[in-house]
Parts: C-alpha cells; sequence; structure tokens
C-alpha cells in the first residue's frame, strides 16, 4: 500500500452451491505480516445509509488504537491518511473499494486516520480495534481539507456528522498538538514487538 503500517488483507475464499466461507482476521498471521501483535480489546460496528461519510478518524498516542476494518454487509470507499507528524508519506492517502463479497479487509495502525463513504444502503462496517474507547482521545480531521484533496468521488452531497461535519483542518490538528509524531509511533510499534517477544 502506498500508505506505510496499513495493510490490505485479502481473504482465500472457499466457494461452492452453499455461498462461501473465509477467515477474515487471523490474530497469528496478522502479526506476522506486520511484525506485532494486534490484541482486540473492542468490536464495533457502524450501520449507514448510502452516501454517509464517516471519518476522517484517529486517536491520540497515547493510548492509539489500531483497527482491523471489512465490510460485513454493503460495500464502501475507504480511506487511509498518513498524518503522522514527521513521516516521509506525509498526507499520502490509500483509496480501497471494500465490500461483504469480497471480504477484503484492512488494517491502521496507530497514528494513521481513517474514514470511508458507504455506496449502498444499509452498509455494515465492523472494526476490530486493539484498545477500548476512551473519552476525549479522538481526532477528527476535515475529509474535505483541499491540503489533502482526497478521491471521495461524490454523486451527490454526503451524509454527515456535526462532529465530522465541522471537524478541524489538517493544520489545525497540527498547531494543536493533535497528531502523533512518526518516531513515537515507531517507538510504540517497535514496544508491542518487545513486549510479544
Amino acid at each position: 500500500m502506498a500508505v506505510p503500517d496499513a495493510y490490505h488483507i485479502t481473504p482465500h475464499q472457499h466457494r461452492d452451491e452453499r455461498g462461501s466461507f473465509y477467515e477474515s482476521f487471523r490474530h497469528d498471521r496478522l502479526a506476522e505480516e506486520i511484525g506485532r501483535p494486534v490484541p482486540v480489546a473492542q468490536v464495533n460496528y457502524s450501520v449507514s445509509r448510502r452516501s454517509t461519510l464517516r471519518g476522517l478518524h484517529g486517536t491520540l498516542l497515547p493510548p492509539g488504537q489500531a483497527k482491523v476494518v471489512c465490510v460485513v454487509r454493503g460495500a464502501v470507499l475507504d480511506i487511509v491518511v498518513d498524518l503522522r507528524v514527521g513521516s516521509p508519506t506525509w498526507g499520502v492517502h490509500e483509496a480501497n473499494w471494500l465490500s461483504a463479497e469480497s471480504g477484503e479487509t484492512l488494517f491502521v495502525a496507530e497514528g494513521l486516520v481513517h474514514g470511508f463513504l458507504a455506496l449502498t444502503d444499509d452498509t455494515c462496517v465492523s472494526y476490530l480495534c486493539s484498545t477500548e474507547f476512551v473519552p476525549g482521545t479522538q481526532v477528527d480531521i476535515d475529509p474535505f481539507d483541499p491540503e489533502l484533496d482526497l478521491p471521495w468521488r461524490l454523486s451527490e452531497a454526503p451524509l454527515m456528522s456535526r462532529k465530522d461535519a465541522s471537524a478541524v483542518s489538517v493544520a489545525g490538528a497540527r498547531e494543536a498538538g493533535l497528531l502523533a509524531r512518526y518516531e513515537d509511533c515507531l517507538a510504540y510499534y517497535e514496544a508491542l514487538r518487545a513486549n510479544a517477544r
């Protein structure tokens, strides 16, 4: 992927006349791929109407929160952005089409921000989170900030929460100290690796 520490996971699906079966998440295989374990401390679901835009969201570091994101019903345009201050890929984004049919999943590391646009009615997205939600630690970034120029490809005005519609710009978040520093993220990832040994 274009954004380091974000991974696109395509499952092997077993199909027959009944339908399909696949593993959406394997702790051991993800840990092997990214070089560290990803504990699952909380599982969230969002259900959205078509043209709902959720994000961009991140979490302060600490506590940080990695996410394993997959669509269990419907389809989304999912976007991950590297807003780790000092990152060599600062401002780089990765856009992916995720659907329940494909079973494709994304891993989003601590320090990255994430959002999606629901492409179908009754879209359901699952998030496996590495830490529990801590009030006051969520970072909300304007998904239409011209500095990011994200390819939302909207055909109509999106449905958004007031919180997301009034989210701070990238420059405002950086000035307020809300964005994680790249070096702190790398140290955090290494500490997780060390604790797993």
